[in-house]
């Protein structure tokens, strides 16, 4: 089982895991452009692939997500981590390109309306709206926004800021 580190940063090398950066100023195994595709390894080459608060600097998600999918094995594991778009994180990185909801990723299902953008399928195996502060954040909100998430972005998430996203996706092929 290979692991995939997406702009892995300063991430300490292990057995089985591949680390991907654009920066040549960090310890490295492979340094490329995460906007330029094909990626330079085969098809289904992992069964994981981490992306962890990565995916909001890049150009065009929907192709990063297709090239993801295609060095993905069946069945393997997309885990993506970024900011909420009611995290004022997600506005104060001048490189963030994009605020993403607990809902950006549907389009890549079977069943979404407007899966016709895109080849690649995934299922999602896990989501969460994580929160930071005090207990009533952590618990009483964190637990009513993953409950009703659409009700929440759409009235409560600018009243009751999110912290980041947690997605776990499953390459459908």
């Amino acid at each position: 089982m290979k692991k995939l580190a997406v702009g892995c940063g300063h991430r300490v090398s292990e057995i089985n895991l591949v680390r991907l950066d654009l920066s040549s100023q960090v310890e490295t195994d492979v340094i490329w452009d995460l906007n330029k595709v094909p990626y330079p390894f085969e098809n289904s080459s992992f069964s994981e692939i981490e992306c962890f608060d990565v995916i909001e600097h890049l150009d065009a998600i929907p192709i990063v997500l297709e090239e993801f999918h295609r060095i993905l094995t069946p069945n393997g594991i997309l885990k993506i981590t970024t900011p909420h778009f009611s995290c004022a994180n997600s506005y104060i990185d001048p490189t963030h390109k994009w605020h993403l909801s607990y809902c950006s990723f549907d389009y890549f299902l079977d069943d979404h309306t407007l899966s016709y953008y895109s080849k690649a399928r995934y299922q999602i195996k896990y989501r969460h709206i994580q929160f930071q502060g005090g207990r009533i954040n952590r618990s009483i909100i964190s637990r009513l926004a993953n409950k009703y998430p659409i009700n929440y972005e759409q009235r409560w998430a600018w009243i009751f800021p999110a912290w980041y996203l947690y997605f776990e996706l499953e390459s459908i092929k």
